[in-house]
């Protein structure tokens, strides 16, 4: 078992997203990039901690390459927003990928270069050193799993 982390955006859709992807076995939302230990989602939210609403997957490498998760990760959202998705807009939106080794680095920046010329604009995702991922609070866990009834089929 091997673990990648990506950020694109709110966790929730991301973490259906890779939830959805064939050798993912399994997935946490929560916080990483930033200065505080702990972080509270309000603490996120207010911009003042620097994190980033993450998703850490746990992945099987003999049914799923690390370079298909990039390739997911690239699709499910728009990496050339700083620091926005949609309507989010604030740091703890930023676009990442949080590379948790040499092969991850190489690998993650060899798939933002392959992956520029699909986009007008050019790609500002950060790839950086993973650090400590703090788990999200347990309601953020596979939200829109626990609230199909309020959205539906959307994910």
């Amino acid at each position: 078992m091997k673990k990648a982390t990506f950020a694109a955006g709110c966790f929730w859709g991301v973490e259906t997203t890779f939830r959805q992807t064939k050798g993912v076995k399994e997935t946490a939302v929560g916080y990483i990039g930033g200065t505080l230990e702990n972080p509270s989602y309000e603490m996120v939210c207010s911009g003042t901690s620097g994190h980033t609403e993450a998703v850490e997957v746990d992945f099987d490498p003999a049914e799923v390459s690390y370079e298909t998760l990039l390739a997911v990760f690239w699709d499910c959202h728009d990496p050339t927003t700083l620091n926005r998705q949609g309507p989010d807009v604030g740091t703890q939106y930023r676009s990442g990928v949080f590379v948790h080794d040499g092969e991850q680095e190489a690998a993650a920046r060899a798939s933002k270069q392959e992956n520029q010329s699909k986009f007008g604009n050019g790609i500002v995702s950060e790839i950086t050193p993973a650090s400590t991922f703090y788990r999200a609070e347990e309601y953020h866990q596979q939200y829109f799993e626990k609230n199909k009834s309020q959205f539906g089929r959307l994910f």
